[in-house]
Formats: structure tokens, C-alpha cells, sequence
């Protein structure tokens, strides 16, 4: 069966690991990044997550890059921005609070949402893990019902020559199932 062709804002999405280290993400891009995760769906409209922002040049970002692995620190601090998505993973004393199972869910739309709204802007995002997760929630004051999940860096992609080789995805049938579990989705 042929495959019908992607949206290109989501076909041409790459990870990049080069940054222009001199562009300056425009605060009203910034905003619109931010407005773009503000307007994801959400269970029951909780909105049960945040983001830390923290650009380049800034006291965030100072101590966000000393948190970094030893693999990251090579190109996130190029990166114009660097958010912190952090979810609800508990009650806390806000009254106006209710727990959400959903909330892990919510965040990843709303990354997804500002991604995609990055990419129409003509800016790279690349998700990433390696960052002591421990120390940015005492750096940043995070209160305990909230988790630290992933840094999104964000800015101008700088293409480098490795980072053209063609995107690997699994087919399909390897993670859609039909009837039981394991059973591969054939349309």
C-alpha cells in the first residue's frame, strides 16, 4: 500500500545537534512557541504541566548547562532556548488542583504542539534526557508534586553534513495492532 505523503512541517522534523550560536529567539516567537503548548488538548483542559525557560546567555541557562551529560554539552548550549518540561506527577496544596492520570499525556502533546509550531517558524527542536533531572529541580526551586521529564533546545538549525543522512522510522505494523497486541495493523 502507498503511504500517503506527510505534511512537510512534520516530514522534514529532524533533531538537530547544531545550533547557530548567534541567532536570538525573538521574544514573540518565544511567546508563540509557548501559546502553541498552551492551546494543546488536555484532559479535562488541567493543563497539568510547565516549562521552565531558560536562553542562551541568561542565569537559566548558566545553570541548566552545568546540569547537562557529558554528551549534550556540546550543542545544547548553542541552542537560542532551552525549556524544561515538567508534568504534575501528584497532589499539592493548590485547591484548585486535581490530580490528572493524564498528565505525563498532556505534556507530550503540548512539546509536540510547540514543536510543530517551531518547525513553521523556521526553528529546530531536539528532545533530550541527558541532564541531571535531581539538580534542575533544586536549582529551579521545582516543588515536589512536579516531575522533571525532558530539555527542549531550541533555535536555528546549522546543517551539518551527518545530519543528512535519511530518518529511520519502525513500520506501522510494529507498533499499531489490530484485534490483539502483536497482531500488525494492515489497513
Amino acid at each position: 500500500m502507498a503511504v500517503p505523503e506527510l505534511h512537510p512541517l512534520l516530514r522534514d522534523r529532524r533533531s538537530t545537534r547544531q545550533y547557530d550560536p548567534t541567532h536570538e529567539l525573538d521574544d514573540g516567537v518565544l511567546v508563540q512557541l509557548l501559546e502553541a503548548a498552551r492551546w494543546s488538548p488536555s484532559a479535562g483542559n488541567s493543563q497539568p504541566w510547565a516549562f521552565l525557560v531558560a536562553r542562551r546567555g541568561d542565569e537559566a541557562h548558566d545553570k541548566l548547562v552545568g546540569t547537562l551529560s557529558r554528551g549534550n554539552t556540546s550543542w545544547v548550549p548553542t541552542a537560542s532556548a532551552v525549556l524544561i518540561s515538567l508534568f504534575r506527577a501528584g497532589a499539592d496544596e493548590d485547591p484548585t488542583f486535581a490530580y490528572s492520570d493524564y498528565a505525563a499525556y498532556d505534556l507530550g502533546q503540548a512539546v509536540a504542539h510547540l514543536t510543530v509550531q517551531a518547525q513553521a517558524s523556521g526553528l529546530s527542536v531536539h528532545q533530550f534526557a541527558g541532564f541531571d533531572h535531581a539538580r534542575v529541580a533544586e536549582l529551579f526551586a521545582v516543588p515536589p508534586a512536579w516531575q522533571v521529564t525532558t530539555g527542549i533546545a531550541i533555535g536555528l538549525h546549522q546543517p551539518r553534513e551527518e545530519e543528512s543522512r535519511p530518518r529511520v522510522r519502525r513500520e506501522i505494523g510494529e507498533f499499531a495492532f489490530s484485534g490483539t497486541f502483536g497482531t500488525p495493523f494492515t489497513p
